[in-house]
């Protein structure tokens, strides 16, 4: 018998790492990866070169959303070991909440808890006097930031060094790929925001969330630690500051704007970012000698319901949906791919 064959629809962070799992599985399968846009590639909806790319998990359903970044948390851990090739670093994070903890979309459903203490080795809560003004608490705890510029390209890398195929390609249904790759095993489709319009998929329950950045030079003195501060852990007013590495720059961001299609900078915003970030990490310096090295929007792919990890037949042909993950990305990737592949062995859903 010949060896299965699979096709990964998409090239962004979700379908890099799905290719990469399948193969540490099925080693000896033929897995193509058909995309749009590959690494490298700037677009709007192309939204992995944008991310601000961490770990801070978002997660609060007691469940697998925790267990998608708990598995992906382990191996970023793995991962730094290898920091410079790899792009993955290992960083605190200062985090600064203007809302009453038990308000601010930090705590798991059920216990009340912060679920990841024991996992990045305990988290600190800031005492009243180190909060900044307006500040209701904060914490700070060991973590990972993840350098998009150089985490793309190796995940690229790493699956042709496999001997993963990657192809540059477009289209506009499942139908279109059914018959363009007729005899493969499954498909995998990892299209993020593109499922709100792939034919035979649709989903509108997929919508676009807004963010803006820009990337500044590293102060001279480089930064040991991340920033984040915001209302709530996912809210459209969050300010963050994520180094990449100790020389690559820094990106400031943000904003979170649900349902907004534009991708265009807007440049006056960038000043407000460039504020905002000045006054959260005073290491940065004043706005106005910030060394802008370029500004980006992505529209991350956010679902109603979170993120679509399951099985479809379409007569006998199998696809394994795997997006839908926002901004969680990153932090959930390698934990989302692991599902996918289970989905694929197993044959139901977890």
């Amino acid at each position: 018998m010949s060896p299965p064959s699979y096709i990964i629809l998409g090239a962004g962070v979700i379908g890099l790492t799905t290719a990469l799992e399948l193969h540490s599985r099925q080693p000896h399968a033929h897995i193509t990866i058909i995309a749009k846009y590959l690494p490298g590639d700037h677009h709007a909806t192309y939204t992995s070169p944008w991310a601000g790319a961490n770990w801070l998990s978002v997660a609060t359903d007691n469940g697998v959303q925790e267990s998608w970044d708990r598995v992906t948390y382990l191996k970023f851990k793995d991962l730094a070991v290898r920091s410079k090739e790899v792009g993955v670093y290992k960083m605190p994070i200062t985090a600064i909440y203007d809302s009453k903890i038990q308000e601010a979309g930090v705590l798991s459903q059920g216990t009340g808890k912060i679920w990841y203490e024991g996992l990045v080795g305990g988290i600190k809560m800031l005492k009243e006097n180190e909060l900044p003004e307006g500040a209701r608490f904060g914490c700070e705890l060991d973590t990972f930031v993840v350098d998009t510029q150089v985490y793309l390209p190796w995940l690229q890398g790493e699956a042709k060094r496999q001997g993963i195929e990657i192809r540059r390609g477009s289209f506009e249904s499942l139908d279109e790929l059914f018959t363009a790759f007729p005899l493969v095993s499954a498909y995998f489709n990892c299209t993020g925001l593109g499922a709100y319009s792939l034919g035979g998929v649709e989903d509108k329950n997929v919508y676009p969330t807004r963010g803006q950045i820009m990337l500044v030079e590293s102060p001279k003195t480089p930064m040991t630690r991340m920033y984040f501060r915001s209302p709530q852990r996912v809210n459209k007013d969050t300010t963050y500051v994520f180094p990449r590495g100790p020389h690559n720059g820094v990106v400031l961001g943000g904003v979170r704007l649900d349902n907004e299609w534009n991708g265009d900078v807007d440049l006056e915003f960038a000043e407000d970012i460039k504020n905002r970030c000045c006054a959260l990490a005073p290491e940065l310096g004043k706005p106005e000698d910030l060394k802008v090295i370029y500004h980006g929007v992505g529209l991350r792919p956010s679902r109603k319901g979170g993120a679509r990890l399951e099985r479809e037949k379409f007569d006998e042909r199998l696809v394994i949906h795997n997006y839908g993950a926002g901004g969680a990305g990153y932090q959930a990737s390698w934990g989302m791919a692991k599902e996918a592949v289970d989905l694929l062995q197993k044959g139901a859903r977890l």
